[in-house]
C-alpha cells in the first residue's frame, strides 16, 4: 500500500491526502493533543488503509482517535465515516444535527448516490457506506464545544454550501477547519506563496445569502488560518475572504443570465464559470497551460453548474 502525502504543521495538525480521485484534491485534517487524536472529515471508504498506517508510523493506535468530525455529509467528505467509525473502536462521530439520521441510517444518501453514478460506479467511488451506531453519533448545533484532551474546539452552524455543514473554530492554533464554507483552493494554483480561492456550489443546497454570511461570521474570529478538505491549509484570509464574496457573487449573476431551463444551460454555465476563472486565474498569475487548468477545475465546473441550475430552480431570490 502507497503511503497517501502527508503535510504536518504546527499545533499538532497535518493534512493527509485522501486518496480520492487525484493527488491534492480532498483532504483528512489530523489533530494530535497529547496522546488522543480527532479526524476532521473522512474522504471516502478507500482512505481509510492509508491513514491509519499514517497513525501507526506517529505511534498512535486507533484506540487514541476520540472522534471523526465530518463538516457536513457529501460523501467526499463522509463517505468514509463508517468505516473509520469500524476501524476506530472508541471514537465518537460528531456531525451537524441535521446529517446525523444519515449516518445512522445512510440508505437515502446511498441511493441518491446510486442514482447519479449507477451501483457499480458507486462501489468504485465510496466503497462500502453502513450504519452507524447512533449511540456512537454526537450531534453538534450552532456553539457546541468539545475537549480534545484539554483543546476547546468550538463548533459553528456555516450554511450555503449544505444546510448540514459546521466549522470548527481550534483555539489553540487559531484556525478554521472549514469543510466548503471557505471554498476551494488547490496547491497547483499557489503563485509565489499565495493562494487561488474560488466557492464550491455544489448541489443541492446552494445558498449565497447564507455562504456570505457563514464567511462573515467565521471572519469575526479573526483566525489565522483555514484548513479546507480541498485542499490544505490556507492563509491571506482577509484577503480570501473578499475574493469568495466577490465570485459568491460572480456565480450568481453568470447563473442570473441564463436562468431559462435551455436544453444547454448547463452547457453556457460551465464555459461561463470555466471563462471567469480562467481569467481570475490570470490575473493571479497562474502560469500553469491552459488544458491543465481545465483538468485541475473540470470536476468542480460541472458540479457548481449543477448547483447553480438547482438554485435557478429552487430559489425565490433568483426569480
Amino acid at each position: 500500500m502507497a503511503l497517501p502525502r502527508i503535510t504536518d504543521y504546527d499545533h499538532g495538525i497535518s493534512t493527509i491526502d485522501a486518496q480520492y480521485h487525484r493527488p491534492g484534491l480532498v483532504a483528512i485534517h489530523l489533530l494530535i493533543e497529547g496522546d488522543t487524536a480527532a479526524l476532521v472529515d473522512t474522504g471516502t471508504a478507500f482512505s481509510v488503509p492509508g491513514v491509519i498506517e499514517i497513525l501507526q508510523r506517529k505511534d498512535l493506535a486507533p484506540e487514541k482517535v476520540a472522534y471523526v468530525f465530518l463538516t457536513h455529509i457529501h460523501l467526499d467528505h463522509a463517505g468514509g465515516a463508517s468505516e473509520f467509525m469500524r476501524c476506530l473502536p472508541n471514537a465518537k462521530l460528531v456531525v451537524h444535527p441535521r446529517g446525523a439520521r444519515h449516518m445512522a441510517d445512510p440508505s437515502r444518501l446511498i441511493a441518491g448516490a446510486t442514482a447519479v453514478y449507477g451501483a457499480a460506479e458507486f462501489g468504485r467511488m465510496y466503497g462500502e457506506i453502513r450504519p452507524i451506531d447512533a449511540d456512537r453519533i454526537i450531534e453538534a448545533p450552532d456553539g457546541f464545544r468539545i475537549d480534545l484532551n484539554g483543546r476547546p474546539l468550538l463548533f459553528l452552524d456555516t450554511p450555503g454550501h449544505a444546510r448540514h455543514h459546521y466549522c470548527i473554530f481550534d483555539e489553540h492554533s487559531r484556525s478554521f477547519f472549514t469543510g466548503d464554507t471557505f471554498g476551494v483552493s488547490y496547491r497547483e494554483f499557489d503563485v509565489n506563496g499565495m493562494e487561488f480561492i474560488f466557492p464550491t456550489t455544489t448541489p443541492v443546497q446552494f445558498d449565497p445569502v447564507a455562504a456570505h454570511a457563514s464567511l462573515n461570521r467565521l471572519m469575526s474570529y479573526d483566525p489565522d488560518h483555514a484548513f479546507l478538505t480541498h485542499y490544505g491549509r490556507i492563509s491571506h484570509l482577509p484577503r480570501h475572504a473578499g475574493e469568495m464574496h466577490d465570485l459568491i457573487d460572480a456565480h450568481v449573476a453568470i447563473a442570473r443570465k441564463v436562468r431559462g431551463p435551455t436544453p444547454d444551460r448547463h452547457t453556457a454555465l460551465v464555459e461561463e464559470l470555466g471563462v471567469l476563472l480562467f481569467q481570475r486565474l490570470t490575473a493571479h498569475g497562474c502560469k500553469l497551460p491552459r488544458e491543465q487548468i481545465h483538468e485541475l477545475l473540470r470536476m468542480d465546473l460541472d458540479l457548481n453548474a449543477l448547483g447553480l441550475e438547482n438554485w435557478l430552480d429552487h430559489s425565490v431570490a433568483s426569480s
